[in-house]
């Protein structure tokens, strides 16, 4: 997505020069949150995720990777040892589902491609019986979009935390989502981690640490992503948790940028340097790029949003989701809707919007006020009245 984004906004500034897309996937660019959200609940078909990159006059060397970078030459090489040359270079690699530890069994799926979504379908029209190992974003997702798409399918979800998104939201609302999904016939384990997986002739026979066991037609992983820097880290660009990059989004090489869930960039509302996994980040920081790249010499300052589906509920955010952080918590007795603002030293660091919807912008405009806010100053700061 982030490199459709910048070959878009290459093409605003550019009309004639060349651009080459080589990718690892064997699909043209293509939308990915419906993977997980609107395949399933019908909302979407298959048709819809192409975002028509082959229309904006490039090259596309698909199923191709690229194995190394020549700075000095202004050279990449891919994995049949072809050669390509650039003028100005993009890396937008993203990153590479994480695996369960000390488990090699063939046949679990780590959810992430347009490939992994088909493979699950079909499985999905054929079986009844599902493991979801992953209690956030993916795995939370994949369950409430399987029981959607067929609501007489068995699922259960395992998971070492104590709730569904327990990572990002207070024990109220996680506990609140956890018995939700349970009421919609989820069967979620939580503190439990997954022990062995063996698969037997068809099935799966997965043991928790705590000793239960549990048999499945087939296993999905959502268990985050590692970002691709190896690349990166070989062409001596700078890294950490991701590839670096200043407010134009070049790294120390400056005829080199990165963009997307594997850069690491700047943020001034926050003071921070951050690298966010999320789709309006890649369509932004991708779109941002392209047209520096093509010259201009735009600086990326967005704070990017994130949001997510299940069933009947859904959410928006914008900031730092950490529930370590100081909390308030401004939701309806019912927990159906409301805010909660996460705090640091007074100041509103991320705003969780739960069931509450086009108030993103309302979120960005405090977390960018220096405070210091109190619980009284945040209660009813942002009218929900509005919601639809």
């Amino acid at each position: 997505m982030t490199a459709d984004a910048a070959i878009h906004s290459i093409r605003e500034v550019d009309s004639d020069g060349t651009i080459g897309l080589i990718s690892s996937e064997e699909y043209p660019p293509y939308a990915r949150p419906p993977l997980s959200k609107g395949l399933w609940t019908g909302d979407e078909g298959i048709e819809d995720v192409d975002l028509e990159t082959s229309n904006m006059n490039l090259e596309m060397h698909l199923n191709q990777s690229v194995i190394k970078i020549d700075t000095d030459n202004k050279k990449v090489y891919d994995k049949n040892k072809n050669e390509y040359t650039y003028q100005k270079l993009l890396i937008a690699t993203g990153g590479t589902p994480k695996k369960l530890p000390n488990i090699e069994e063939e046949g679990i799926i780590y959810y992430r491609t347009i490939s992994d979504y088909k493979k699950l379908r079909d499985i999905v029209d054929k079986n009844e019986n599902f493991g979801i190992i992953g209690g956030g974003f993916i795995g939370s997702e994949i369950a409430a979009g399987i029981k959607m798409y067929k609501p007489d399918a068995e699922v259960t979800m395992i998971f070492p935390e104590s709730g569904i998104g327990a990572l990002i939201f207070p024990k109220v609302l996680s506990d609140f989502i956890t018995d939700y999904f349970r009421q919609n016939d989820v069967n979620v384990l939580t503190g439990e981690s997954v022990e062995s997986i063996i698969k037997e002739d068809k099935t799966y026979l997965v043991e928790a640490q705590s000793g239960k066991k549990f048999k499945f037609d087939t296993v999905i992983a959502g268990l985050g992503i590692t970002p691709n820097i190896k690349l990166a880290k070989e062409a001596n660009l700078e890294v950490d948790d991701g590839i670096i990059v200043n407010k134009y989004l070049q790294t120390n090489d400056l005829d080199i940028y990165a963009a997307g869930d594997v850069a690491i960039y700047h943020i001034p509302v926050l003071n921070k340097f951050i690298r966010i996994e999320h789709e309006d980040n890649a369509l932004m920081m991708g779109e941002i790029a392209g047209k520096n790249m093509a010259g201009k010499e735009i600086p990326f300052d967005h704070l990017s949003m994130f949001y997510s589906d299940f069933f009947e509920y859904g959410y928006e955010a914008v900031g730092i989701l950490d529930p370590k952080l100081e909390i308030v918590e401004d939701l309806d007795e019912s927990l159906e809707e409301g805010i909660i603002y996460y705090l640091e030293k007074g100041r509103v660091k991320g705003v969780l919007l739960w069931n509450v919807w086009d108030k993103v912008d309302e979120a960005r405009g405090l977390i960018a006020e220096y405070g210091p806010f109190s619980s009284k100053d945040l209660k009813g700061r942002i009218n929900i009245l509005t919601i639809h």
